[in-house]
Protein backbone atom coordinates (compact mmCIF):
# COMPACT_ATOMS: atom_id res chain seq x y z
CA UNK A 1 0.00 0.00 0.00
CA UNK A 2 1.57 3.23 -1.04
CA UNK A 3 1.46 6.11 1.29
CA UNK A 4 0.35 8.36 -1.42
CA UNK A 5 -2.81 6.35 -2.21
CA UNK A 6 -5.71 7.57 -0.25
CA UNK A 7 -7.64 4.97 1.76
CA UNK A 8 -10.94 3.72 0.48
CA UNK A 9 -13.85 5.46 1.97
CA UNK A 10 -16.35 3.07 3.78
CA UNK A 11 -19.92 4.08 3.47
CA UNK A 12 -21.47 5.04 6.73
CA UNK A 13 -23.29 2.47 8.89
CA UNK A 14 -26.47 4.32 8.52
CA UNK A 15 -26.53 3.46 4.84
CA UNK A 16 -26.12 -0.30 5.56
CA UNK A 17 -28.88 -0.24 8.07
CA UNK A 18 -31.19 1.82 5.92
CA UNK A 19 -34.06 0.27 4.08
CA UNK A 20 -32.90 1.56 0.72
CA UNK A 21 -29.60 -0.17 1.13
CA UNK A 22 -31.21 -3.39 2.15
CA UNK A 23 -33.58 -3.37 -0.75
CA UNK A 24 -30.71 -2.79 -3.14
CA UNK A 25 -28.61 -5.62 -1.76
CA UNK A 26 -31.43 -8.11 -0.95
CA UNK A 27 -34.31 -7.53 -3.31
CA UNK A 28 -37.61 -9.21 -2.26
CA UNK A 29 -36.76 -9.49 1.50
CA UNK A 30 -38.02 -7.24 4.18
CA UNK A 31 -35.97 -5.69 6.86
CA UNK A 32 -37.72 -7.63 9.63
CA UNK A 33 -36.70 -10.99 8.12
CA UNK A 34 -33.11 -9.88 8.08
CA UNK A 35 -33.31 -8.97 11.73
CA UNK A 36 -34.75 -12.34 12.51
CA UNK A 37 -31.84 -14.11 10.84
CA UNK A 38 -29.45 -11.94 12.78
CA UNK A 39 -31.25 -12.77 15.96
CA UNK A 40 -30.94 -16.47 15.09
CA UNK A 41 -27.23 -16.10 14.61
CA UNK A 42 -26.92 -14.28 17.91
CA UNK A 43 -28.94 -16.95 19.74
CA UNK A 44 -26.85 -19.76 18.21
CA UNK A 45 -23.71 -17.94 19.28
CA UNK A 46 -25.04 -17.56 22.78
CA UNK A 47 -25.93 -21.30 22.89
CA UNK A 48 -22.40 -22.29 21.83
CA UNK A 49 -20.87 -20.05 24.45
CA UNK A 50 -23.17 -21.44 27.15
CA UNK A 51 -22.24 -25.01 26.10
CA UNK A 52 -18.52 -24.21 26.36
CA UNK A 53 -19.01 -22.63 29.77
CA UNK A 54 -21.06 -25.60 30.99
CA UNK A 55 -18.36 -28.02 29.81
CA UNK A 56 -15.69 -26.12 31.68
CA UNK A 57 -17.77 -25.98 34.80
CA UNK A 58 -18.43 -29.74 34.63
CA UNK A 59 -14.73 -30.40 34.21
CA UNK A 60 -14.01 -28.28 37.24
CA UNK A 61 -16.68 -30.03 39.29
CA UNK A 62 -15.48 -33.49 38.20
CA UNK A 63 -11.95 -32.57 39.04
CA UNK A 64 -13.05 -31.25 42.43
CA UNK A 65 -15.10 -34.37 43.11
CA UNK A 66 -12.22 -36.69 42.29
CA UNK A 67 -9.91 -34.84 44.65
CA UNK A 68 -12.58 -34.70 47.32
CA UNK A 69 -13.43 -38.38 46.93
CA UNK A 70 -9.77 -39.35 47.34
CA UNK A 71 -9.51 -37.38 50.56
CA UNK A 72 -12.81 -38.86 51.78
CA UNK A 73 -11.54 -42.41 51.15
CA UNK A 74 -8.45 -41.69 53.21
CA UNK A 75 -10.60 -40.41 56.08
CA UNK A 76 -12.90 -43.48 55.92
CA UNK A 77 -9.89 -45.81 56.01
CA UNK A 78 -8.57 -44.16 59.17
CA UNK A 79 -12.02 -44.23 60.77
CA UNK A 80 -12.41 -47.98 60.08
CA UNK A 81 -8.98 -48.61 61.62
CA UNK A 82 -9.95 -46.69 64.79
CA UNK A 83 -13.38 -48.38 65.02
CA UNK A 84 -12.03 -51.94 64.74
CA UNK A 85 -10.96 -52.23 68.43
CA UNK A 86 -14.29 -50.80 69.63
CA UNK A 87 -16.24 -53.15 67.37
CA UNK A 88 -14.19 -56.13 68.60
CA UNK A 89 -14.95 -55.18 72.24
CA UNK A 90 -18.66 -54.97 71.46
CA UNK A 91 -18.49 -58.34 69.70
CA UNK A 92 -16.77 -59.88 72.76
CA UNK A 93 -19.46 -58.56 75.11
CA UNK A 94 -22.30 -59.59 72.82
CA UNK A 95 -24.11 -62.84 73.78
CA UNK A 96 -23.68 -65.71 71.34
CA UNK A 97 -26.74 -66.43 69.28
CA UNK A 98 -28.27 -69.85 70.11
CA UNK A 99 -27.90 -72.54 67.50
CA UNK A 100 -30.90 -74.07 65.86
CA UNK A 101 -32.32 -77.06 67.69
CA UNK A 102 -30.94 -76.05 71.12
CA UNK A 103 -33.35 -75.22 73.92
CA UNK A 104 -32.97 -71.88 75.61
CA UNK A 105 -34.12 -71.12 79.12
CA UNK A 106 -37.08 -68.79 79.15
CA UNK A 107 -36.44 -65.47 80.79
CA UNK A 108 -38.40 -64.22 83.79
CA UNK A 109 -41.94 -63.38 82.93
CA UNK A 110 -42.84 -59.76 83.28
CA UNK A 111 -45.77 -58.98 85.44
CA UNK A 112 -48.69 -57.68 83.53
CA UNK A 113 -49.26 -54.04 84.14
CA UNK A 114 -52.56 -52.98 85.57
CA UNK A 115 -54.93 -55.06 87.66
CA UNK A 116 -53.84 -58.65 88.34
CA UNK A 117 -56.44 -61.37 88.51
CA UNK A 118 -56.81 -62.92 92.00
CA UNK A 119 -55.97 -66.57 92.53
CA UNK A 120 -59.03 -68.74 92.05
CA UNK A 121 -60.02 -71.64 94.28
CA UNK A 122 -61.11 -75.06 93.15
CA UNK A 123 -64.44 -74.42 94.82
CA UNK A 124 -65.03 -71.56 92.39
CA UNK A 125 -65.33 -74.12 89.61
CA UNK A 126 -66.53 -77.25 91.42
CA UNK A 127 -69.08 -77.51 94.24
CA UNK A 128 -67.92 -78.60 97.68
CA UNK A 129 -68.61 -82.28 98.23
CA UNK A 130 -69.15 -83.10 101.87
CA UNK A 131 -68.17 -86.60 102.86
CA UNK A 132 -70.91 -88.67 104.48
CA UNK A 133 -68.29 -90.65 106.41
CA UNK A 134 -68.03 -89.75 110.09
CA UNK A 135 -64.73 -89.20 111.84
CA UNK A 136 -63.43 -91.52 114.54
CA UNK A 137 -64.18 -88.97 117.23
CA UNK A 138 -67.77 -88.58 116.04
CA UNK A 139 -68.26 -92.36 116.07
CA UNK A 140 -66.87 -92.61 119.60
CA UNK A 141 -69.16 -89.84 120.81
CA UNK A 142 -72.21 -91.52 119.30
CA UNK A 143 -71.26 -94.90 120.80
CA UNK A 144 -70.82 -93.35 124.25
CA UNK A 145 -74.25 -91.77 124.08
CA UNK A 146 -75.77 -95.10 123.10
CA UNK A 147 -74.09 -96.91 126.04
CA UNK A 148 -75.19 -94.16 128.42
CA UNK A 149 -78.80 -94.69 127.38
CA UNK A 150 -78.55 -98.48 127.76
CA UNK A 151 -77.00 -98.24 131.22
CA UNK A 152 -79.42 -95.62 132.52
CA UNK A 153 -82.44 -97.43 131.08
CA UNK A 154 -81.26 -100.87 132.25
CA UNK A 155 -81.92 -102.52 128.84
CA UNK A 156 -80.17 -105.88 128.37
CA UNK A 157 -80.80 -107.31 124.90
CA UNK A 158 -79.22 -110.10 122.87
CA UNK A 159 -78.75 -112.59 125.73
CA UNK A 160 -80.66 -115.04 127.97
CA UNK A 161 -80.17 -117.14 131.13
CA UNK A 162 -79.46 -120.86 130.65
CA UNK A 163 -78.38 -123.78 132.83
CA UNK A 164 -74.73 -124.89 132.27
CA UNK A 165 -73.51 -128.36 133.37
CA UNK A 166 -71.00 -128.14 136.20
CA UNK A 167 -71.59 -124.40 136.67
CA UNK A 168 -75.25 -123.82 137.24
CA UNK A 169 -76.71 -120.69 135.75
CA UNK A 170 -75.02 -118.94 132.87
CA UNK A 171 -75.72 -116.38 130.12
CA UNK A 172 -75.97 -117.31 126.42
CA UNK A 173 -75.74 -114.86 123.49
CA UNK A 174 -78.86 -114.76 121.31
CA UNK A 175 -77.34 -112.56 118.60
CA UNK A 176 -73.98 -111.76 117.06
CA UNK A 177 -71.73 -109.32 118.96
CA UNK A 178 -68.89 -107.59 117.17
CA UNK A 179 -65.47 -107.13 118.70
CA UNK A 180 -65.40 -104.14 121.07
CA UNK A 181 -69.22 -103.89 121.22
CA UNK A 182 -71.00 -103.19 124.48
CA UNK A 183 -72.61 -106.36 125.87
CA UNK A 184 -73.93 -105.69 129.37
CA UNK A 185 -73.28 -103.79 132.61
CA UNK A 186 -72.07 -105.49 135.73
CA UNK A 187 -74.74 -103.85 137.81
CA UNK A 188 -74.69 -103.59 141.59
CA UNK A 189 -74.03 -101.28 144.51
CA UNK A 190 -71.05 -98.94 143.93
CA UNK A 191 -69.26 -98.64 147.27
CA UNK A 192 -65.83 -97.62 148.54
CA UNK A 193 -63.28 -100.11 149.77
CA UNK A 194 -63.95 -99.56 153.51
CA UNK A 195 -67.62 -100.47 153.13
CA UNK A 196 -66.73 -103.34 150.78
CA UNK A 197 -64.49 -104.98 153.42
CA UNK A 198 -67.27 -104.82 156.01
CA UNK A 199 -69.77 -106.48 153.65
CA UNK A 200 -67.27 -109.12 152.60
CA UNK A 201 -66.74 -110.10 156.26
CA UNK A 202 -70.50 -110.54 156.68
CA UNK A 203 -70.85 -112.62 153.49
CA UNK A 204 -67.99 -114.93 154.58
CA UNK A 205 -70.05 -116.13 157.55
CA UNK A 206 -72.67 -117.72 155.21
CA UNK A 207 -71.13 -120.40 152.90
CA UNK A 208 -74.26 -120.45 150.72
CA UNK A 209 -73.71 -116.84 149.74
CA UNK A 210 -71.78 -116.51 146.52
CA UNK A 211 -69.04 -113.99 145.80
CA UNK A 212 -70.32 -111.18 143.54
CA UNK A 213 -67.99 -108.36 144.62
CA UNK A 214 -65.77 -106.76 141.99
CA UNK A 215 -62.93 -104.41 143.04
CA UNK A 216 -61.37 -101.81 140.76
CA UNK A 217 -59.51 -98.49 140.84
CA UNK A 218 -60.79 -95.27 139.37
CA UNK A 219 -58.97 -91.91 139.57
CA UNK A 220 -56.46 -93.29 142.13
CA UNK A 221 -59.27 -94.51 144.33
CA UNK A 222 -60.47 -98.09 144.99
CA UNK A 223 -64.12 -98.91 144.47
CA UNK A 224 -66.22 -102.05 144.57
CA UNK A 225 -69.38 -103.11 142.77
CA UNK A 226 -71.35 -105.38 145.07
CA UNK A 227 -73.80 -107.52 143.01
CA UNK A 228 -74.46 -110.09 145.74
CA UNK A 229 -78.09 -109.10 146.06
CA UNK A 230 -80.33 -111.12 143.75
CA UNK A 231 -81.83 -109.04 140.92
CA UNK A 232 -83.03 -109.56 137.36
CA UNK A 233 -79.81 -108.09 135.93
CA UNK A 234 -77.82 -110.53 133.77
CA UNK A 235 -74.29 -109.16 134.18
CA UNK A 236 -73.87 -110.71 137.66
CA UNK A 237 -74.59 -114.21 136.25
CA UNK A 238 -71.84 -114.35 133.60
CA UNK A 239 -69.37 -117.10 134.53
CA UNK A 240 -65.56 -117.06 134.79
CA UNK A 241 -63.01 -118.26 132.24
CA UNK A 242 -59.34 -117.40 131.67
CA UNK A 243 -60.09 -117.64 127.95
CA UNK A 244 -63.30 -115.65 128.01
CA UNK A 245 -64.90 -113.82 125.07
CA UNK A 246 -65.63 -110.67 127.12
CA UNK A 247 -63.62 -108.24 129.20
CA UNK A 248 -64.42 -105.63 131.82
CA UNK A 249 -64.11 -101.92 131.12
CA UNK A 250 -64.88 -98.71 133.04
CA UNK A 251 -67.43 -96.32 131.60
CA UNK A 252 -67.89 -92.82 133.03
CA UNK A 253 -71.28 -91.10 133.20
CA UNK A 254 -71.16 -87.61 134.73
CA UNK A 255 -68.11 -88.50 136.83
CA UNK A 256 -69.55 -91.79 138.13
CA UNK A 257 -67.74 -95.00 137.07
CA UNK A 258 -69.74 -97.94 135.73
CA UNK A 259 -68.32 -101.45 135.24
CA UNK A 260 -69.34 -102.84 131.84
CA UNK A 261 -68.55 -105.91 129.72
CA UNK A 262 -67.55 -105.58 126.06
CA UNK A 263 -66.88 -108.25 123.43
CA UNK A 264 -63.21 -109.26 123.38
CA UNK A 265 -63.74 -110.87 119.97
CA UNK A 266 -66.62 -111.56 117.63
CA UNK A 267 -69.24 -113.63 119.50
CA UNK A 268 -71.66 -115.84 117.63
CA UNK A 269 -75.20 -116.43 118.66
CA UNK A 270 -75.48 -119.49 121.00
CA UNK A 271 -72.07 -118.98 122.66
CA UNK A 272 -71.82 -118.66 126.43
CA UNK A 273 -70.67 -115.26 127.61
CA UNK A 274 -67.53 -115.56 129.78
CA UNK A 275 -64.87 -113.27 131.26
CA UNK A 276 -61.85 -113.56 133.58
CA UNK A 277 -62.63 -112.63 137.20
CA UNK A 278 -58.94 -112.00 137.80
CA UNK A 279 -58.94 -113.51 141.29
CA UNK A 280 -55.81 -115.68 141.79
CA UNK A 281 -55.68 -115.85 145.58
CA UNK A 282 -55.25 -119.26 147.28
CA UNK A 283 -58.28 -118.78 149.48
CA UNK A 284 -60.50 -117.98 146.51
CA UNK A 285 -59.17 -120.90 144.50
CA UNK A 286 -59.70 -123.28 147.45
CA UNK A 287 -63.26 -122.01 147.88
CA UNK A 288 -63.96 -121.92 144.14
CA UNK A 289 -61.81 -124.44 142.24
CA UNK A 290 -63.35 -123.38 138.87
CA UNK A 291 -61.24 -120.16 139.09
CA UNK A 292 -58.26 -122.26 137.90
CA UNK A 293 -59.77 -122.57 134.42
Amino acid sequence: MSPNKPPAIRPPLQEENSTTYHEAKCPGRTVNEGYRKGEDRISIGHAVEEGVKAGGQNDKESGGESAGSFSNRKQEATETQTLQPAESAVAANAKPTPKKGTKTKPGPKRKAQGKTQPNRKVTDYYPVRRSSRKSKKELQTEEKKRIDELIESGKEEGMKIDFIDGKGRGVIATRHFHRGEFVVEYHGDLIEITDAKKREAVYAQDPSTGCYMYYFQYLSKTYCVDATKETNRLGRLINHSKCGNCQTKLHDIDGTPHLILVALRDIKAGEELLYDYGDRSKASIEAHPWLKH
